[in-house]
């Protein structure tokens, strides 16, 4: 019984010495993301994109939450304070919502930087309006849905930490490099999957995989080119488009599409996929969307 009660105690000292090194770690590590410095980014594929090449030498905030809808966005206070307290604003370039936000913040922190991810990048015009009247020259936000075009979002974004932070630039540099790698394995991997699908036409409630369709030479035919409820003589229009061109696919966004799309498929008779461009494992979302058309 002595015995017993001699390992009881032991395996309760060893426990305990245990749980008290785990908080201490716990406590250091939340202490040091505390510590941090702060950059906010607009949507979550930029957030994946920057913690790769910041590591954790910074804290990166994102405005837009997973499943958020950047068309109807409105910045909690949180958002605007996050926003405030950050160095920089990492913005995607021409989200609608991004200029407004700056508008509100700039003026209480005039020192915060202001940097575009999508410096460089040749935009494609036309495929959207958002109720404007303008989609002719309106360009198309959704650079990110590209990983030609990631590969140039990851290289301004270690430009703009050079900028911020030129001590580390070589702890940058090198996982800067390592992205890259995956992003050119990722490009490989797609290219292979679409060889022989150029021309290929593909349907989609809101425009969002434009760059995507540039990239592999497809087609995109979108319902809905404001993102809103469209009216029944354009829609049967689309329906007769994308029944000419035999789309087989139709990518919709659960959350944020209109029932309009699927109503509208039950004439067009594609393989409806569910994606989520907007995701954080953007390029999880890239391979969803390959191996759809692939098949």
């Amino acid at each position: 019984m002595n015995n017993l009660h001699k390992h009881y105690r032991t395996s309760t000292r060893a426990l305990t010495k245990v749980v008290m090194a785990l908080v201490v770690i716990l406590t250091a590590c939340a202490r040091q993301q505390y510590n941090r410095p702060a950059i906010t980014v607009s949507i979550q594929p930029q957030k994946y994109l920057l913690e790769k090449i910041v590591g954790d030498k910074w804290d990166v905030k994102c405005l837009l939450s997973n499943g958020a809808n950047p068309e109807s966005y409105d910045p909690s206070l949180t958002h605007l304070l996050n926003l405030e307290n950050s160095k920089a604003y990492f913005r995607m370039g021409n989200i609608p919502f991004e200029s407004a936000i700056i508008n509100k913040v700039h003026n209480n922190n005039p020192a915060l930087k202001l940097y575009n991810n999508s410096e460089g990048i040749s935009l494609i015009t036309g495929t959207h309006s958002h109720g404007t009247g303008q989609s002719d020259d309106e360009p198309d936000p959704h650079t990110w849905t590209s990983v030609v075009n990631a590969r140039k979002i990851a290289s301004n974004m270690y430009n703009a930490m050079v900028d911020l932070d030129p001590d580390n630039k070589g702890y940058y540099a090198d996982n800067l490099r390592s992205l890259l790698t995956e992003l050119d394995a990722l490009q490989d991997s797609i290219s292979s999957k679409l060889a022989d699908k150029r021309g290929t036409a593909f349907v989609v409630w809101h425009p969002s995989l434009s760059y995507f369709a540039r990239d592999y030479g497809l087609t995109q035919i979108s319902l809905s080119p404001e993102g809103k409820e469209a009216s029944i003589g354009m829609l049967q229009e689309t329906i007769d488009d994308a029944k000419a061109h035999d789309a087989k696919v139709m990518f919709f966004q659960k959350d944020i599409d209109s029932r309009q799309a699927q109503v509208a498929n039950e004439q067009i008779g594609a393989t409806l996929v569910n994606i989520n461009p907007l995701s954080y494992h953007w390029d999880k979302e890239m391979l969803t969307i390959a191996d759809a058309l692939s098949k």
